[in-house]
């Protein structure tokens, strides 16, 4: 369709420096494509400089100072989670060992299982998010190379349970089973998926490469396109006063009050889309994504789903 030099022209302009080029085009299955080969590269100028490098040591989910690289595995931590949850949920196991090796300490997952679907329409939504999940973890792991974090501890048991009892779903002392039944499986998938949508959305201010913005522009369209799914499937249920009661237990959490809500309002209408007055999607800050995920209003490194942690630079939840 374009000729080299004006795909490469295009490359250059949305890629900070040369090996971020040629690491993108690798984990986006174009090097083979004949359009823009490395030796094509090779003959264009390097775009804009690298962004400034992460202050050494842990830094707070929502601070900035951070690299690019350090966002996308701030990410990459989410979508371990996001994949093992789903994967389980329609295979009843998890990632492969090849994709959950990097750097930081590597963990491994607790709970999950298979879920007895009673729709054919769940088990197909099921299904396709949890390869669109496990390729999100590929295609960072690809981007980042040998800088990607391994999978951290994760814990799809006991977390659940915390959760649900903090949205009074169920009773102190009583446990929720994501995996016990699709009506579960739906509510624990709400859980995450609105939080995928505010994760990337508040991430993408603090990423300076172009190339990695536009690669994360795209992974939040599909995270969209997953929580109007389940949204939608959930409101058809009738479960709009359970997913109230889990937005009002993520707001407590990560201190955004109102901004959060369930598939429902308060006059009991529809509100597929979580937007604000201008019709627009809600964002958290890291630190607000790590309260939730840490199921803490403090500033912590590790809890909830993530019981050692999440591994890379950001790690830290926000105190509220």
């Amino acid at each position: 369709m374009f000729g080299i030099r004006y795909a490469a022209s295009m490359i250059n302009r949305s890629a900070e420096n040369e090996q971020d080029r040629r690491r993108f085009l690798r984990a986006a299955g174009m090097t083979g494509l004949g359009v823009v080969g490395a030796g094509a590269l090779g003959g264009f100028a390097a775009g804009p400089a690298a962004a400034a490098a992460a202050r050494p040591g842990a830094a707070e989910a929502g601070s900035g100072g951070v690299s690019d690289s350090a966002v996308l595995n701030f990410a990459l931590n989410l979508e371990y989670l996001e994949a093992e949850f789903y994967l389980h949920a329609v295979t009843g196991h998890g990632l492969g060992d090849e994709m959950t090796t990097g750097t930081g300490a590597r963990g491994g997952v607790v709970g999950g299982r298979a879920v007895r679907f009673e729709t054919r329409a769940a088990r197909q939504y099921a299904r396709e998010i949890a390869g669109d999940e496990k390729a999100h973890v590929q295609f960072l792991r690809s981007a980042l190379g040998s800088a990607a974090v391994s999978r951290p501890a994760i814990d799809l048991q006991s977390s659940f349970t915390a959760a649900a009892q903090a949205a009074g779903l169920v009773k102190p002392g009583r446990g929720f089973d994501p995996f016990a039944c699709e009506e579960n499986f739906l509510l624990a998938a709400f859980l995450f998926e609105d939080v995928g949508v505010t994760a990337y959305k508040g991430a993408a201010p603090l990423i300076s490469n172009k190339t990695y913005l536009e690669a994360a522009a795209g992974i939040l369209a599909v995270e969209a396109y997953h929580a109007g799914n389940i949204r939608s499937a959930l409101y058809q249920r009738g479960d709009g006063e359970a997913t109230v009661k889990l937005a009002k237990a993520r707001a407590s959490l990560d201190g955004t009050g109102s901004d959060d809500q369930g598939v429902i309002d308060n006059r009991g209408q529809a509100n597929i889309v979580p937007a604000d007055a201008n019709g627009i999607a809600y964002s958290r800050s890291p630190g607000q994504v790590l309260n939730i995920v840490y199921l803490t209003g403090k500033a912590a490194t590790s809890g909830g789903f993530f019981p050692k942690g999440v591994n890379g630079e950001v790690n830290t939840s926000a105190a509220h």
